[in-house]
């Protein structure tokens, strides 16, 4: 059972190093990297890759560690009991199996994947120490206990939006997406857009690398965003030749909407051509 990357998906080798190792270990898989570097996308291709099934829980700041196990839905026993209904007899007519539970209980070994961690409170990650340490947990309603037939494997992922408890890193494998590299970002552009035209794509990337190293972007365009540029670019059929663009009046990329996402970064090239005007005088 081993990630060698999929048709869909770029992996470095350094990230096809950090899943097996994980997978070997059976340890939870830890990724964290800029959003829109394909850390969610990650789990379901090592799924794809792998035959395995796939379950996914994606984390809100609202969400509870319990909810991964179960929920017990008291108020919807307490109304049945009101109308007579002979499904109260038994408590677990009321139980919710969440994700955790369900990865346990799978035929199969399954991929899981707790998406974007860092959004719940603090103490989420430790609430969820012992689940992914001895892959068991206790259902107080009905006395049972819940093991698991066979370790699945976990990618959990983060932004980063929130330092994570030591206990809990004690239990991941660690693996940072770095940034691909103009090479990578080649091959995932060829992946999504097979024969799109090199003179477009060494233009767009060119511009797109160089947004990302503008001093005090609040935002840095990502993988993802640079694919629904290109996109934008082939339906507009916008040309090589008008990305190369070096009028000051036009420093702002076109169709830019899909690479700067907030009104302080558009200011900032604005005020850029600005200035590029003055200096021409």
């Amino acid at each position: 059972m081993r990630f060698e990357g999929t048709s869909a998906y770029v992996a470095t080798n350094d990230l096809k190093v950090a899943v097996n190792a994980a997978i070997a270990l059976e340890r939870p898989l830890l990724v964290k990297g800029e959003p829109g570097t394909g850390k969610t996308v990650l789990a379901i291709e090592i799924a794809k890759s792998i035959g395995a099934p796939m379950l996914e829980w994606h984390i809100k700041s609202t969400t509870k560690a319990l909810q991964g196990l179960y929920e017990y839905d008291a108020v919807s026993r307490l109304r049945d009991s009101q109308l007579g209904d002979e499904r109260v007899k038994d408590i677990r007519n009321y139980i919710k199996r969440g994700k955790l539970w369900d990865a346990f209980v799978s035929d199969e070994r399954p991929v899981l994947l707790i998406d974007e961690i860092d959004k719940a409170d603090i103490e989420f990650p430790n609430d969820l120490l012992q689940e992914l340490d001895r892959m068991e947990f206790y259902v107080y309603e009905t006395g049972e206990t819940v093991h698991a037939r066979r370790r699945p494997i976990v990618v959990i992922t983060s932004n980063n939006e929130k330092e994570l408890p030591d206990a809990f890193l004690r239990r991941c494998f660690f693996h940072y997406i770095r940034f691909p590299d103009q090479d990578t970002m080649r091959a995932i552009i060829e992946v999504h857009f097979p024969g799109i035209k090199q003179r477009l794509v060494g233009e767009a990337m060119r511009l797109f690398y160089e947004i990302r190293e503008v001093p005090g972007l609040k935002k840095k365009p990502s993988t993802s965003e640079l694919l629904d540029w290109l996109k934008l670019l082939m339906v507009e059929d916008v040309s090589p030749d008008m990305l190369r663009e070096r009028d000051p009046k036009k420093l702002i990329p076109p169709l830019h909407g899909a690479l700067l996402k907030n009104e302080q970064d558009v200011h900032l090239f604005e005020r850029l051509a600005f200035m590029a005007r003055r200096d021409k005088r």
